[in-house]
């Protein structure tokens, strides 16, 4: 029941009130919601006790305890970089950007014609990328650098022409400098794709029979050597290369794209992004443009709509993985587009100017403390670098106990001492790394050198940059606060978020992202803290992981946790990982079939094709179920080589699985372990469990059911939960200790990977407790039913149980309006029309072409509810009337939807239907009117003239012209 005492979270979180409750149970047809709930959710799989958690906080009282943990992490001056470096936020993007739900809370922007702010502000990114490394195009981010260099090579891999022989591994070369993570997770990626890494000194590798080479610049030292030997070397062999390097650094040294690169990677984190503890943080990737139907992931291209005026949109949408399936180019789903719009504004404002004066300053402190260390004996062995200066010679311990002291972190490695400065560096901190070091000596300090000569960078001509970058108008305009606030709200007011209305996207779970839960996320002492810090430095975080990672075995029943993934689609990958590495410590390495069933994901049989397996298809029935004989004749005939079966629960079709216990057992009975997908745990939290089914390793999308925000397509998270037996496999690290005692490489980058948003998820729990997250469950339960019950007669839902429900989501089929006798309607006419009353589209044509998958979550209320569904009933009608002929088949409201206000305020308008009915349908739209940016987009137009970068001003009016 709805917790209705005043200041409980619950009541905050959960829309419908008690009275709105019984309304919405009466026009469903069940007396209560414990009734409904029977009528759903099958009684064998129904947990008997309520989950065993600490008693819900208030959220005065939660943050209050929280702040008390968050003093257990030690603030200290870090200079261990390794890719991760404290930066400056500008204010103005901190208030406006980072906490603000208009940029955190949008979904990814395949609704382009709402998202029009959001998709110019990462064309913005891919432009900063593409500039930087002088490469030819960039994408709109990835998961982080160490994904990032693994999707390079995965990329060269389907590229090369170049094949190992029958039966023999594919070389691929990782120069000894790059970043420890960075090969850990290269290594983890390679085996199942039967690659072999030879790791060494890239001058010396053997090039005859490889077909890709990783180097890193500066590298892993912090040294920037001249790539240009090695580059060309390889390309004689036949090699492609990838660089991964540090956009900062480029505004001053030669970029990659100038050495002969072919693709060339990294981490955007230094440009306004805090540490988090490992994140999230926007990884890029830039190659060629020969390759860029090969690249990973989203990129933002540029159309026009309907009108002829320029417009932004996902390019190549073809390429997106649901729908390749197993012959997908990687399994990504979720980006990391909230920080990758963070760094793309933290360019914005600094400008070219301005990004290089950080970096000069940034490299002038570098040499100014090289010189008072080599004034004091000690020996730099670095011969150009940007920031880290490589110290050897050095008494390690003397000056760990001297750095202890001072509450300083430096990298010890290979006897040396690694320094990285950063934009948060002061002359003062060089003071007080130089004494730390003259102190190790038992000497007072020396004076760092204050020279007034003007900049010289620290390296030969050959490895300073002159080519421009960034000179495109939009860098160089917004720098007082005032210009770009504006900017920032101006791109804002293009979009639609959860502070607008409602976004009922099916298997996205687009709930409340409560602030109290997004707060703590900027505190510095949570946003501040390097992921490789010492572990007394964060006891505070540790604190959190231990505690989440023991709710999330409560809450699935399973016995252990890695909270590495950093999105669902990785989880799957962890999870798959592990059971392979469980079935070949049992001398079984030959069980490398998964099951899939036909309606699953489509990052499961990506996933799957990147672990090494091959996929089998199991079929469904006409009510989405799982055909339970077609799974045991599969099962059987792969007994011996059964791996898996990945399964959805409920299933991507919205409903229950009656069977999911015998289908569980049929697949152990043959040898095989159940990897439950997690993305619709929010119709299991409280009242079932992974568990409960039978499943053995399941991944837990916590941007989704467990409220951290979408953020416009990332930061995501997937931890896995696993059964006792598979938790020794659990994803290691090669930095700092986490996983199993038979961890298989790291999953990501950062060890907790995108550690700060963790909190997020953490505070959900702490703050709904067991009594509230089983009523969540409930309440989605409770409102997806509602929206059915409403809309009945209208829309024909396509999948539902014996009883007539569904779970938390449901799949309308407009399929008849396409296909029957009269004039063709499809979804995208829905989910266009649907923007001009204010809502964003259900999820169109997934998992069944035709159809809109609708989730409204338990945050909605029922007015908001009730809103949606007098927008779909009023469509519905306008439907009826192209139907009915009263409509012009060709020129009406579905088809030229959505309308922009320019178009509604226009002098002319020709259309048979009045502006009113254009834009006014219903009466709450007078109060509440959202007014899409663009008309509907042209899609093939944007594919057919790829732009993906800011194009220059004059290519604006072309655009239009056209």
């Amino acid at each position: 029941m709805v917790d209705d005492t005043l200041g409980s979270f619950q009541s905050r979180h959960i829309g419908p009130d008690r009275a709105a409750r019984d309304e919405m149970l009466r026009a469903i047809g069940v007396a209560s919601v414990d009734e409904l709930i029977a009528q759903t959710i099958p009684s064998g799989i129904r947990l008997r006790t309520p989950l065993d958690f600490p008693e819900a906080e208030t959220e005065a009282a939660y943050l209050r305890r929280l702040a008390q943990i968050a003093a257990r992490n030690v603030p200290a001056r870090c200079y261990i970089g390794m890719g991760y470096y404290d930066c400056v936020t500008p204010s103005v993007i901190l208030r406006n950007v980072f906490e603000n739900p208009g940029w955190y809370t949008p979904y990814t922007p395949y609704q382009a014609e709402i998202a029009q702010g959001r998709l110019e502000s990462l064309l913005n990114f891919q432009t900063v990328v593409k500039d930087l490394t002088s490469m030819d195009i960039a994408t709109a981010s990835l998961l982080d650098e160490g994904t990032a260099a693994a999707e390079a090579m995965t990329m060269f891999h389907r590229l090369q022409t170049r094949r190992a022989p029958a039966g023999q591994e594919s070389v691929f070369l990782v120069s000894e400098r790059c970043f420890p993570q960075t090969i850990d997770v290269l290594r983890g990626r390679a085996e199942p794709l039967r690659i072999r890494l030879e790791i060494g000194d890239p001058a010396t590798l053997p090039m005859d029979k490889a077909f890709g080479l990783l180097l890193q610049y500066p590298d892993d030292h912090g040294e920037a050597g001249d790539l240009r030997p090695v580059i060309e070397r390889a390309h004689a062999a036949g090699l492609l290369v990838a660089v991964a390097s540090d956009l900062m650094a480029l505004t001053l040294l030669t970029p990659p794209g100038e050495m002969g690169a072919d693709a060339v990677v990294g981490n955007s984190q230094r440009f306004g992004v805090p540490l988090g503890y490992g994140g999230p943080h926007a990884a890029f990737f830039a190659t060629r443009e020969s390759y860029v139907r090969q690249a990973p992931g989203r990129i933002i291209g540029i159309s026009v709509d309907a009108r002829g005026r320029q417009a932004y949109r996902m390019a190549l949408q073809t390429r997106e993985q649901h729908i390749r399936r197993e012959k997908a180019t990687s399994n990504i789903c979720t980006a990391q587009a909230l920080l990758a719009n963070i760094a793309a504004m933290y360019a914005v404002f600094h400008g070219p100017a301005g990004l290089r004066a950080i970096a000069e300053r940034i490299h002038s402190l570098a040499t100014s403390l090289e010189a008072a260390l080599v004034s004091l004996g000690y020996r730099q062995s670095n011969g150009a670098y940007f920031d880290t200066l490589w110290i050897e010679g050095a008494d390690i311990a003397a000056v760990g106990t001297a750095a202890n002291a001072a509450r300083i972190d430096f990298r010890r490695a290979n006897n040396a001492i690694g320094i990285s400065l950063d934009e948060t560096t002061s002359v003062e901190d060089v003071q007080e790394i130089v004494e730390v070091f003259a102190r190790a000596q038992g000497r007072g300090g020396t004076a760092i050198i204050k020279a007034d000569a003007p900049f010289r960078l620290n390296a030969p001509p050959t490895l300073t940059r002159t080519s421009k970058y960034l000179t495109h108008p939009v860098f160089n305009s917004h720098h007082s606060e005032t210009k770009m606030m504006r900017y920032i709200r101006s791109l804002e007011r293009r979009d639609v978020g959860l502070d607008t209305s409602m976004i009922p996207l099916g298997s996205c779970t687009m709930k409340l992202n409560a602030a109290s839960e997004m707060l703590p996320v900027t505190w510095p002492l949570f946003s501040r803290i390097h992921p490789f810090a010492p572990s007394d430095r964060s006891e505070g975080y540790r604190q959190i992981f231990t505690e989440l990672e023991r709710s999330l075995c409560t809450i699935t029943g399973l016995d252990a946790v890695s909270l590495q993934p950093n999105s669902g689609a990785q989880g799957e990958f962890a999870g798959l990982m592990t059971i392979r590495a469980y079935h070949r410590d049992r001398g079984q390495p030959e069980r490398d079939i998964v099951l899939i069933p036909a309606s699953a994901h489509g990052t499961n049989p990506a996933s799957a094709s990147m672990a090494g397996l091959k996929v089998v298809v199991v079929a469904c029935d006409s009510n989405g179920y799982i055909v339970l004989d077609d799974l045991r004749a599969k099962a059987e005939q792969h007994k011996q080589t059964l791996s898996s079966l990945m399964v959805t629960y409920p299933s991507t079709y919205g409903v229950f699985e009656e069977d999911i216990k015998e289908i569980c057992r049929v697949v152990h009975d043959n040898g095989g372990q159940v990897y439950m997908d997690g993305a619709n745990m929010n119709a299991q939290v409280g009242l079932t469990s992974p568990a409960q089914i039978g499943a053995d390793v399941c991944h837990l999308n916590l941007h989704k059911t467990f409220a951290i925000p979408h953020g416009g397509g990332g930061p995501g998270m997937g931890p896995i939960a696993v059964a006792k037996h598979l938790a020794p496999y659990l994803p290691g690290h090669p930095v700092v200790k986490v996983g199993g005692t038979k961890a298989i490489p790291a999953i990501a980058a950062g060890p907790w990977g995108s550690s700060s948003i963790l909190l997020i998820s953490y505070g959900y729990i702490r703050m709904l407790g067991a009594s509230g997250m089983t009523e969540a469950t409930r309440y989605a339960i409770l409102n997806a039913n509602y929206l059915k019950a409403r809309l009945q007669g209208h829309y024909d839902v396509l999948y539902a149980n014996h009883n007539g429900r569904v779970a938390h989501e449901m799949i309308f089929d407009l399929r008849p309006f396409k296909h029957g006798t009269g004039p063709s309607v499809d979804e995208q006419d829905v989910a266009k029309r649907l923007m001009d009353y204010g809502f964003h589209a259900p999820t169109v044509s997934f998992p069944v072409a035709g159809t809109m998958m609708i989730e409204p979550t338990e945050s909605e209320s029922k007015d908001e509810l009730d809103r949606f569904c007098d927008a779909l009933i009023a469509i519905r009608k306008e439907i009826q009337e192209i139907v009915d002929g009263h409509a012009d088949p060709a020129d009406n409201v579905l088809k030229n939807a959505p309308h922009t206000a320019e178009e509604v305020t226009a002098d002319n308008w020709t259309h048979p239907y009045s502006r009113q009915q254009a834009a006014y349908p219903l009466p709450y739209l007078r109060g509440h009117k959202v007014w899409p940016a663009v008309a509907r987009i042209d899609n093939p137009y944007g594919d057919r003239n790829l732009i993906c970068a800011c194009p220059p001003i004059d290519a604006y009016e072309e655009v239009g012209a056209k």
